[in-house]
């Protein structure tokens, strides 16, 4: 019976060694070991001040004063702003007095303040990487609602949209229209993702034709990254194909035989192209230039006109208000003003004129000029470059 007793003593004593508490995990993070602090984390409310926030931790008003006079060229208490996260590294003891204030200002830039010894402000970047992934999608509706189909950044559709806009009117998107994509990703801390990076190529197919997409930059040349096809022409024309990127439609094209019955029937001719849109939307620059008008008057409403080179001008009119002055120079895909429904308009719409030596033409039956093709000189170097990624994209199922 004592040997009985004995034995259980035994395994007693085993149980308690393995029940002792581990070590506490070290957590590190803003280069501080957080496990030495109490540490509180909150985001900036309407009303807080840099100085309001330290005061309730026990902070002198001596050390907020020098931050807010030494430090206010690299450290702004007065641009804090609301919703921004930020984060107090508190004494362990009863004062719980903050010694390290960090600002984030967005997902990989914080500020630092260090209240220990003497004050310290230093800016610092959270680890970022780069992990490449791929994807597809076959269009059933709109390209945004294809890429929610597909658990994909909304973010996706602007960026092939940036790289087809010369090229691809996607507000006529076609069921069984498709693209493949090569991108990359990118990620704060190997955990927080930080969204879409870049495209590095992509396949989109639009009513039966394929058009290719390869980001390229050649090697120590003062040339701009841009997107090439297969054949290494650019992508990107000299005007893009519409001043307005998502939910447009075409109202009225130009037509110089155009009868309204309103009028009696009588031609007037339309010697624009109508681009109807709700009030508010963006109207984006079709190629860089510069403006020649900004103004309002008569039936064109509020209304800008860019001057492109010696042959080509355009103008865009209904304007709700523009945002750019005679005089300044605009680059393509600018925002230049905002639809409305100023002057004569019967609806909110952007009415987009083309001048071809002084004559208004009608821009898509005009045989536009494209950018310049990439230099042979780069041409061996641009197809080693793209060969995996061609291959990559012909393997990727829809």
């Amino acid at each position: 019976m004592l040997l009985t007793l004995f034995a259980c003593s035994d395994n007693l004593k085993e149980d308690d060694t393995e029940l002792e508490a581990p070590e506490p995990k070290i957590i590190e993070e803003y280069g501080y070991v957080l496990n030495d602090f109490n540490v509180v984390r909150d985001t900036i409310r309407p009303g807080d001040t840099f100085g309001g926030i330290l005061s309730e931790y026990g902070v002198s008003q001596n050390k907020i004063f020098e931050v807010a006079t030494t430090f206010k060229d690299s450290f702004d208490v007065r641009k804090i702003v609301v919703g921004k996260p930020y984060v107090l590294l508190n004494s362990k003891d009863s004062l719980n007095q903050t010694q390290v204030f960090i600002y984030e200002k967005n997902k990989v830039d914080y500020a630092i303040i260090d209240f220990r010894d003497s004050i310290s402000v230093t800016h610092e970047k959270k680890p970022v990487t780069y992990i490449e992934k791929e994807a597809s999608g076959v269009i059933k509706s709109s390209l945004y609602e294809t890429m929610t189909e597909n658990n994909l950044s909304p973010y996706m559709a602007d960026r092939l949209a940036n790289i087809y806009a010369w090229t691809i009117n996607f507000f006529q998107l076609q069921p069984g229209d498709n693209f493949k994509v090569i991108y990359t990703e990118k990620f704060i801390d190997d955990t927080i993702s930080g969204g879409l990076h870049e495209i590095k190529a992509a396949y989109f197919e639009h009513r039966g034709k394929p058009i290719y997409a390869f980001h390229f930059k050649p090697e120590g040349s003062e040339i701009s990254a841009d997107y090439y096809d297969d054949e290494a022409n650019t992508l990107r024309r000299a005007f893009l194909k519409s001043p307005i990127k998502f939910n447009y439609r075409i109202s009225s094209r130009y037509n110089l035989n155009r009868r309204i019955a309103y009028y009696g029937y009588q031609v007037r001719p339309h010697k624009g192209t109508d681009f109807a849109a709700n009030v508010g939307t963006p109207i984006l620059a079709t190629a860089d230039g510069v403006v020649t008008k900004a103004e309002r008057r008569g039936g064109n409403g509020i209304y800008v006109k860019i001057r492109h080179n010696e042959t080509y001008e355009t103008q865009y009119l209904h304007m709700k208000k523009y945002n750019v002055r005679v005089g300044q120079y605009v680059k393509q895909g600018d925002v230049i003003g905002w639809v409305g429904m100023t002057g004569n308009t019967g609806g909110p719409h952007v009415c987009y004129r083309f001048w071809k030596n002084g004559k208004q033409v009608d821009p898509f039956k005009e045989d536009l000029p494209n950018s310049e093709p990439l230099a042979p000189k780069y041409h061996d170097e641009y197809y080693l470059a793209i060969a995996s990624l061609k291959d990559r994209l012909d393997c990727l199922k829809n």
